[in-house]
């Protein structure tokens, strides 16, 4: 969460990073798709080797349909990124609408859709929305932010959720991520990815490596 002034300049520094250490693998810089400046900062970010796609938080009501916004989500198509999407529950169908109409800009949903919501009214919408991307094939989804603004980490509850991403989107568009630091303030690391190993038991060997590992290694080109 660089100063977004500062967007192109935190990916060259990453790009030293990685000069330097070997880490990170790739990058998912940020850029806005609704500023004058935005084929600019796309071209820009799109030079560098490691960068792979483009996480844009739309941050207003209606922004997805705003025609500059739109016509800065295009411009993905032509530098070849993907967009890592984040939105609350209650705007995914509006943004399975521009992910429906961009089959050629891969996506990957983050956060499971912000299912912070468990009530039966909350998880119904939530489902929607899922469903809605889910009938995207270019769409995948990130099995993260498990974690509720308030209250201790329920695995019970969170695996009911994992479990019912994966059938929505099928295990090969699924990958587990961890939001650190932020779910820091919820749980620890080590449990974190301890308690996803025993939501995924009941899989493949083959179907784990793909939520783990192989899914999102496909889709960020590692």
């Amino acid at each position: 969460e660089c100063s977004r002034e500062q967007q192109v300049a935190e990916t060259e520094w990453l790009t030293e990073q990685h000069r330097a250490t070997g880490m990170p693998s790739a990058i998912v810089a940020h850029a806005w798709f609704h500023t004058e400046n935005a084929a600019r900062i796309l071209e820009r970010q799109a030079s560098f080797a490691l960068v792979r796609g483009i996480r844009s938080k739309p941050f207003r009501e209606g922004m997805m349909r705003e025609k500059a916004w739109l016509a800065g989500y295009a411009l993905l198509e032509r530098f070849g990124l993907s967009w890592d999407l984040r939105v609350k529950t209650w705007e995914l169908e509006e943004a399975a609408g521009v992910v429906r109409a961009h089959p050629g800009i891969p996506v990957v949903l983050n956060h499971t859709g912000f299912p912070w919501d468990r009530s039966d009214a909350g998880l119904a919408l939530w489902r929607r929305g899922m469903r809605a991307l889910a009938a995207c094939p270019h769409c995948y989804c990130k099995l993260s932010c498990l974690c509720l603004p308030d209250g201790p980490w329920d695995y019970a509850s969170n695996r009911r959720v994992v479990l019912e991403a994966i059938e929505i989107f099928g295990v090969h568009r699924c990958m587990f991520a961890s939001n650190f630091p932020v779910d820091g303030l919820r749980v620890g690391f080590g449990r974190m990815f301890d308690d996803y190993k025993r939501m995924t038991e009941g899989f493949t060997d083959a179907e784990r490596r793909a939520l783990f590992h192989d899914n999102a290694a496909r889709f960020y080109r590692l």
